[in-house]
């Protein structure tokens, strides 16, 4: 206990034994001294009675305590109350700060914020960008359900499948159909979610320009790169000796350039599309073709194995698959040294799905490139790969067609004991295989492997 509190207690405590022993001497005075000391006594209790009521009513009341100059048990109360409540009025005060600046701060968000409530899908609290993006109004809106205030962009649905929800989407603004939003859903309570939506449309514009500049720049580049291919072929190495390795190394780099010409507007094609039509692929003969094609660009220095395992088929389109189940054989077969194995295996998945993998025992990629392996021109090694004739738009090309797919590619790899590519398609992409096709004669795909 305080000493200011020990003193306020004795100062009472002595008082209040001054009262009783001053009315006992009254009453042995007058010869009654017991019923004086009890009137003193339920005096005392009535006094300490008033000063707790009128303590309580304060405190009901809220009303604000002044502390006095006496030294009693009930002035050290009163200030104890006055200290407690100036320290409650000071956190009040910063809270409200700081809630005001962080109202400001979101209202300055040039992004939509909106928060949900997650069992009853009502909005909660939004700022002024969602006004702008979103349509959504203050007070109207608050409290209303926001699937029937965002018509008709598709957040009931999203918003059920809860935490497996796809983490972001992308639809044009129900206020303004020429914007379009990238929405994306942020779970940071159990009971709340935060729906953030950015305005992508100027950067929609501008990946929509480059794939035109890279479209029309590498159409225009295949005009020069046949006259010069053209004259190549049209010097005879024999006439002249010593320009051999020359015309060789030319050769090797026209054909380089004109494989990346090829895959840049393979690229351009891909980014452009929004789907694919599907059809039946048949994988039986898609891996005779895979395999057949591995076997002819690995001359017999690799060992090379392939497994059916999966019994279906998938549904998509042959030619775009073909291509990335290519691009992964041939990258398979570049980056590993002879005399090593390649796998290839075509299997269901635990959720219903199928997954093809492509399996190697090559050099292997390091932890630190795998996050960024699937972005155009990106290379591991700048050396190896020019040396195994790649482009570095492989796997861009991959990660594009299982996209038109609804479907992602998974890499696991290490350095030294080889890599594994697979692709896994959801359930949605799996057809049972026609026995009476599966037995048929395999189909012709054509076999030339796209660059890396």
């Amino acid at each position: 206990m305080p000493p200011h509190t020990r003193r306020a207690w004795t100062r009472t405590l002595g008082q209040l034994a001054l009262v009783l022993v001053a009315s006992l001497l009254a009453g042995l005075v007058v010869g009654q001294p017991w019923p004086l000391l009890a009137v003193a006594a339920l005096g005392v209790v009535a006094w300490h009675y008033w000063k707790l009521r009128d303590v309580l009513l304060r405190l009901t009341a809220r009303q604000r305590v002044e502390p006095s100059g006496g030294d009693g048990v009930w002035n050290e109360l009163d200030r104890l109350l006055y200290r407690t409540q100036e320290e409650m009025r000071g956190r009040k005060r910063r809270l409200v700060e700081m809630l005001r600046a962080y109202s400001a701060a979101a209202a300055a968000l040039p992004d939509a914020v909106v928060v949900i409530e997650r069992n009853n899908q009502r909005v909660r609290w939004f700022n002024d960008a969602a006004t702008r993006l979103l349509g959504l109004r203050y007070p109207d809106d608050v409290d209303a359900g926001v699937g029937e205030r965002l018509q008709p962009l598709p957040v009931s649905r999203w918003l059920a499948a809860g935490r497996h929800a796809e983490p972001m989407i992308d639809a044009a603004s129900p206020v303004d159909p020429s914007l379009r939003l990238s929405l994306r859903l942020i779970p940071y309570s159990d009971e709340l979610w935060l729906l953030v939506a950015r305005d992508v449309s100027k950067m929609m514009r501008l990946e929509h320009m480059r794939r035109d500049f890279v479209a029309n720049v590498s159409h225009e580049l295949r005009t020069p790169l046949t006259v010069v291919h053209g004259y190549l072929d049209m010097l005879d190495p024999d006439e002249q000796p010593e320009w051999a390795p020359i015309l060789q190394e030319m050769r090797r780099q026209s054909q380089r350039m004109t494989q990346l010409v090829e895959d840049l507007l393979t690229l351009s094609r891909l980014e452009a599309q929004d789907g694919v039509v599907d059809e039946e692929v048949a994988m039986d003969s898609m891996l005779v073709t895979l395999r057949r094609e591995a076997e002819a660009l690995s001359q017999r220095r690799h060992a090379i194995s392939v497994e059916d395992s999966a019994g279906v088929d998938l549904l998509g389109s042959t030619r775009e698959l073909h291509s990335a189940f290519s691009n992964l054989v041939g990258n398979a077969v570049r980056y590993t040294p002879a005399g090593g194995s390649i796998a290839i295996a075509f299997a269901r998945s635990v959720d219903g799905g199928a997954e093809l993998s492509v399996r190697d025992s090559g050099y292997g990629i390091p932890a630190a490139h795998l996050p960024r392996i699937t972005e155009r021109f990106y290379r591991v090694s700048t050396s190896r790969s020019r040396e195994s004739g790649g482009t570095g738009l492989g796997l861009a090309i991959v990660k594009h067609i299982l996209q038109l797919h609804q479907a992602r590619l998974e890499i696991d790899s290490e350095v030294g004991r080889g890599s594994t590519f697979s692709c896994r398609f959801g359930p949605e992409r799996v057809h049972p295989r026609d026995r009476v096709a599966a037995s048929a004669p395999a189909a012709s795909i054509p076999t030339s492997v796209p660059g890396p």
